[in-house]
C-alpha cells in the first residue's frame, strides 16, 4: 500500500512538471512557429497554430537583409570580455570572503549584497555623465569595464556560497605545503568548484547577450549595435520590410531574428545543462 501510495505521489509530481514544462516551452514554440508563416497569416484572425507552408526563406530574408553576422559578432565580443572579466574578479573575491577571517567580514557581505536591490535606473545618470566625461560613449568599454571590477555581485554570492561547502582542511594543507592563495585558489579551489563557476559563466552570457538596457544607453552607431539593439532596429524599417505598408510591423521577420538570437543560448545551456543544474543546487548547500 505505501509502495502504491509513493508511486502515485511520483506520477502527481511528474505531470505537474511536465505540465509547467510544456508551459514554458509555448512561448518557444510560438516564436518558432510565427517564424515559418507568411505576413498575411499573421494578419489572420484567429490566427492560425501551424503555418499553411514553411517560409524557410524568411531566415534567408533576415541574414540578408538585416546584417546579422555582424551585430552577432558584436554581441559575441561583448559576451566573452564581460564573462573573462567576471570569472577574474569574481573568483578572487568569492574565495576571500569565503576563506579569508577578516573582521567585519559578513558585515561587508552584506553591504555588497545590499547593493543588488539598486535599480539600475538609478544609477544610469550618473554613470553615464561619468562615462562620458572619459569619452567612452559609444563604446564596449561602458559594457565590459564594470565586470572587470567585480560589478556581477550575483557571481560573487554564487561562487562564495559553493566555495563554502569545500572542505576546509584542503585549503589549509595547501597553506602549509607554502602554496600561494593565489594558486590554491586558480590550481585547487576552482578546479574544484567548475559546476558553480559555469552557473556564473551561464548567467553572464545570458545577461550580457539579452541585454538592451546599457547597449540602448550607450551605443549610437549602427556598426556598433548588439543583436537586442540591433532588433529595434529591425522592427524600424517595418514599412521598408512589408513593401510601405504603415504601422505593420513584420512579425514573422521579428520572430526569425528573435530565433536565431535565441539559437546560441539554447545551444549553450544544453551544452552545460548536467553542470548548470549541479552548481545551482550546491550554492545552497551551506549558507
Amino acid at each position: 500500500m505505501e509502495h502504491l501510495r509513493t508511486r502515485r505521489l511520483d506520477w502527481t509530481v511528474t505531470l505537474v512538471l511536465a505540465l509547467g514544462a510544456l508551459v514554458m516551452v509555448l512561448p518557444l514554440a510560438w516564436m518558432i512557429l510565427t517564424s515559418l508563416k507568411t505576413f498575411p497569416e499573421i494578419l489572420r484572425q484567429p490566427p492560425a497554430l501551424l503555418p499553411a507552408d514553411a517560409q524557410w526563406g524568411n531566415y534567408r530574408t533576415v541574414w540578408e537583409g538585416f546584417a546579422y553576422y555582424r551585430f552577432f559578432l558584436n554581441s559575441a565580443f561583448v559576451a566573452l570580455m564581460v564573462i573573462a572579466g567576471t570569472v577574474l574578479t569574481c573568483c578572487p573575491a568569492a574565495y576571500a570572503f569565503a576563506f579569508y577571517d577578516v573582521r567585519h567580514r559578513e558585515l561587508i557581505f552584506g553591504l555588497l549584497l545590499s547593493s543588488l536591490m539598486l535599480p539600475a535606473q538609478v544609477t544610469v545618470i550618473p554613470l553615464f555623465k561619468a562615462f562620458a566625461a572619459l569619452g567612452w560613449v559609444n563604446t564596449y568599454l561602458p559594457l565590459v569595464l564594470p565586470a572587470w571590477f567585480g560589478g556581477n555581485i550575483f557571481g560573487i554570492f554564487l561562487l562564495r556560497q559553493f566555495f563554502r561547502t569545500l572542505p576546509r582542511s584542503l585549503i589549509e594543507a595547501a597553506r602549509i605545503d607554502g602554496a600561494s592563495e593565489w594558486k590554491i585558489l586558480w590550481t585547487l579551489v576552482v578546479p574544484m568548484s567548475l559546476p558553480a563557476v559555469l552557473t556564473v559563466v551561464l548567467f553572464t552570457f545570458l545577461w550580457s547577450w539579452n541585454d538592451l538596457f546599457n547597449p540602448l544607453v550607450y551605443l549610437h552607431s549602427e556598426s556598433a549595435y548588439t543583436l537586442p539593439v540591433g532588433l529595434l532596429h529591425f522592427i524600424a524599417r517595418a514599412e521598408q520590410l512589408t513593401g510601405g505598408s504603415a504601422g505593420q510591423v513584420p512579425w514573422h521577420l521579428v520572430m526569425a531574428l528573435a530565433t536565431v538570437m535565441v539559437l546560441p543560448v539554447v545551444l549553450l545551456f544544453v551544452a552545460a545543462q548536467k553542470r548548470f543544474v549541479e552548481g545551482v543546487a550546491a550554492t545552497g548547500v551551506k549558507g
